[in-house]
Parts: structure tokens; sequence; C-alpha cells
């Protein structure tokens, strides 16, 4: 028996109906949509009631609100004139995945809460280490190591800062001599893990010309704090940096880091999807040395956020960090040491069926399928880099990476923040600028899963005509 509080099946299968419609009207029409919101801070309160309603509400009534109110205020993210930041791409397999798993509603933070939602997350992240050349001792069914999806890199970052910072302290270590090292080009958020995990020295390594950094300014930095008595604890790789997806040298970094002995961590977040395509593993060389390493396929690889896949080379210094087993949560199937509990593999203990979509976006597109967008993405940057390179007004301000062209106006920053402006100005394209050595310059991030050659010929018309 129902009452007027609960949405019936007959009609959660109607409205469900209708908004796989809007969804599916969305993805059509998100082109014609302008990329950027044009409202003043405190619009989109402003259209919502001060209470909460005390009445339930018509659904459709919730409908018609995500074309009068969330879309009015909403950055486009999906438009094929998407050029900003990284992608953040979605996909109709990955949308009706989320659909599922909303509904399943499954809580895996053990085995035992929900067996399918582990052995399918292992399964399926084992497939990416052969999908993306990783050393087979990564996967669950094979090696020590293993992995995990977890929300984000950033997550994903803290938490190899946490075991690295457990490791130097069962070493007798201070907490408070720890040491972290990354290149000063890499994503703010190994700073931000590194502090976090309670690292209070975090050294940012000089680059070279090509962005990446400098391992002999590694070991010199690390000799450094030797000779003052801190203990060098971990030193974080980029695959792919955020500012112009450059590429820090795995190889010659894992060298430094087993002379000291320090734990390894490769951010590939950006850039590790490309690698299920052979000719960009080059970039990867060395990874076999590597202690941990994440990559997001909620950037490039048509799986909607949240989803960072995370591995560690030994899962054992891990466990031993993150594992916490109260009463509650013991159960046979976890004391028989058969199964895998995720909750020991990051900080939160709950954690959604985030696997799900991606086995979904692996099935229906096939790495055959992935390849070709990711290949198609790289062409038609390496395409726009040669517009660049032809123009006269235009300088490339980093060698083209992956989908990412960086480039500057040749007067100098304020042309160029000029620039940026008028391209975004136009409302069907958005690029992000930004700024290394008080050197301002325009990137453009192409990826997005509905970016085509007509979208990427119009933002080059759109600049041409600013210029």
């Amino acid at each position: 028996m129902t009452d007027s509080f609960h949405m019936s099946p007959d009609d959660f299968r109607r409205h469900g109906h209708a908004l796989v419609d809007w969804a599916a009207q969305y993805m059509e029409r998100v082109a014609d949509l302008p990329v950027q919101p044009k409202i003043e801070p405190g619009a989109i309160r402003a259209m919502l009631p001060s209470a909460a309603p005390e009445d339930p509400e018509q659904f459709e009534l919730l409908v018609r609100d995500l074309d009068t109110v969330v879309l009015p205020g909403l950055t486009q993210w999906q438009s094929p004139g998407w050029f900003a930041y990284f992608p953040a791409n979605t996909s109709p397999p990955s949308i009706l995945g989320e659909l599922v798993t909303a509904a399943l509603g499954a809580q895996g933070m053990l085995w035992s809460t929900s067996p399918a939602v582990t052995e399918i997350e292992a399964h399926v992240v084992d497939w990416l280490v052969d999908l993306l050349g990783l050393p087979q001792e990564w996967k669950t069914a094979v090696g020590p190591g293993g992995g995990v999806i977890q929300m984000s890199a950033s997550d994903s970052t803290h938490v190899a800062h946490v075991v690295a910072r457990q490791l130097a302290v069962d070493r007798d270590a201070s907490t408070d001599d720890v040491v972290a090292y990354s290149s000063s080009q890499a994503h703010s958020s190994i700073e931000k893990g590194a502090r976090v995990a309670g690292i209070r020295h975090v050294r940012l390594i000089d680059v070279d010309e090509r962005f990446a950094l400098r391992p002999q300014s590694l070991e010199a930095a690390i000799e450094r704090d030797l000779s003052d008595g801190l203990v060098p604890a971990i030193v974080t790789s980029a695959i792919g940096t955020t500012a112009t997806a450059a590429v820090d040298p795995v190889r010659d970094v894992t060298t430094v880091a087993r002379r000291h002995g320090l734990w390894h961590h490769i951010d590939a977040a950006y850039a590790g999807s490309a690698m299920i395509c052979p000719e960009f593993r080059v970039h990867q060389q060395g990874v076999d040395g590597a202690d941990s390493y994440v990559f997001n396929p909620h950037k490039w690889m048509f799986t909607n956020f949240d989803c960072s896949v995370f591995w560690v080379a030994d899962r054992a210094p891990l466990l031993r960090t993150m594992s916490i087993l109260p009463p509650y949560l013991q159960n046979a199937a976890s004391a028989s040491g058969d199964v895998i509990d995720y909750r020991d593999w990051h900080v939160p203990l709950g954690r959604r069926f985030r696997a799900l979509k991606l086995w979904w976006v692996l099935r229906s597109y096939g790495a055959r399928g992935i390849r070709h967008h990711i290949r198609e993405h790289v062409r038609l940057a390496q395409r726009f880099g040669e517009l660049v390179d032809d123009h006269p007004s235009l300088v490339r301000t980093a060698p083209v990476s992956f989908g990412l062209v960086c480039f500057r106006h040749v007067d100098g920053n304020g042309p160029t923040n000029a620039l940026a402006e008028a391209i975004n100005a136009a409302g069907d394209v958005y690029v992000t600028p930004s700024t290394i050595d008080d050197q301002r310059f325009i990137r453009v991030s192409i990826g997005a899963t509905a970016t085509t050659e007509q979208a990427v010929e119009r933002l080059w018309s759109i600049i041409r005509d600013a210029l």
C-alpha cells in the first residue's frame, strides 16, 4: 500500500522515461547553449523559494526547473565548444550506468555488503592494467598490488602521501621531518594532499624548457634535506601537468626515488587515458618502478565524474596504514582473507558502485572505440597547433601535448588577455588562460565527448577574426 508521499512504481516509470528523454534532448541541444552562463552572483538563489516546500510538488515542476533554473546557471562542460581546463566527459552508457547505480543504492564498503560491487570493480581495474600497458603485478588477481576507484585524483594523491608518511614514521622518522617533492608545475592537489597528510615540508622542483621536472634538481633537493636532518619520503611525477600537459621523466625520477628510498607516486589524471593507445606509452616509460599511479576516466575516458582509478604496486603498506576494524565491520568473509574490502583502500568508509558506469563504458565503446576518439582529439590538437604556428601574431608556449595546445599573443600579456576575452565572449566556445613565470597564455584543451573538427574550426575562426 502506498500513500501520497511516495511516488508509485507507475509514476516512477513515467517520470523516468520523461527524464531520460530530457537528458537525450539536452545532449542534442547542448551545442546551441551558451557555454558560460551570463548571470550575476546570487541570481540562481534568488529564483528559489526561501523555505523548503511543506507539501509535495508535482514531479513535472521539478523537471521544468531544469530548464528554467539549472541550465541558465550552468557552465556547459559537455558542449562541443568546451576547450577549457581539461575534459570532464560523460557519455550515454555512463549516464545510464549512473542511473542504475542510483537505483541500486548499494553500499560497497565491504565485500560482504555487496559482493558484486567489489568484484566487478576489482575486475574492471584489472582490465585497465592491460588496456593502459601497466605492470601486471598491479592486478588484484595477479600480484601484490591492486587498484581501486576513488572519487578524484586529489583523494588518491592524498592517500599516497599518507602511506608514504606512515612508512617514514615506521622507520622512526618524526612526522615533522618528513618531506614531499613534486614539480613546480604539478597540480595543486599534490601540495594540498601532502599538507592534509601532515607533511610540513613540500619542495616544488625546478622544470626544464618543456616544463618537465629536472631529476638533477630533485636529487640536489633531497641531498640538501638529508644534510639538514630531514626525511625525504615521497616524490610525485606528472604525466600531463595541468598548465601545459608536460610529462616528467618517470624513469629518471624512479632511479632517484629508489636511490633514496622514496615512495614514487605518478599523477596521470588527465593523460592516463591516452595510454590506451600504445603509441603514447613512451611517456610512461619507467612506470614499472612506481609505487602508486592515478588516472581519471572521468576526464578523457567518457565516464562521468566521479571515477578516479588508483593503483599501488604493493597493497600491504596501504592496508596497514588505512585499516581500522571496529566490531560492527567484522564478518566471516573479511576474516577469511579471501576477499577485498575496499573500505581499507581510502579515507571514506562508504563507497558508491562507481565501477558499473566504467564497466558499461568499456563494453559499449570497446577499447578500439576509445582509442579512435582519443586519437582523433590528439589529431585535432596537432592540427590546431599548426594553425597557431602559422599565424604571425601567435606563438606556442609549450609543445602540443596530447590534446592540449598552449599559445600566447606575440605582443605580450595584455593582447593575450584580450584575445582570451574575445574568444569567450563569442558564447559558444570556452578556453582558459593561465600563467607561468608571469607570462600569460591561452590553453585549448581538445577532448570533450561532443567535440568535432567543425567545433575546432569554429574556435579557430573566432581567434582569427579577433586578431
